[in-house]
């Protein structure tokens, strides 16, 4: 997976997200995601990525909801 296709997923993976959680303003969504990346800046196989960004991003997610 080049860069091009991890953002194109990540992107999809936003979309899901702001769906996900309605409650939230799609920016805190955004958010979440942005800070989830950097997370796996490192892994040299790309393929899982966009993947392992959204689970990071909704356990945010969640424990904002949660904190509400």
């Amino acid at each position: 997976m080049n860069r091009s296709e991890e953002n194109r997923a990540i992107a999809e993976a936003v979309e899901r997200l702001v769906k996900a959680f309605p409650d939230l303003a799609p920016s805190t969504v955004e958010q979440a995601v942005a800070d989830s990346r950097p997370e796996f800046e490192d892994n040299p196989i790309r393929d899982f990525i966009p993947l392992f960004v959204e689970r990071a991003a909704k356990h945010r997610l969640r424990n904002l909801t949660t904190a509400q």
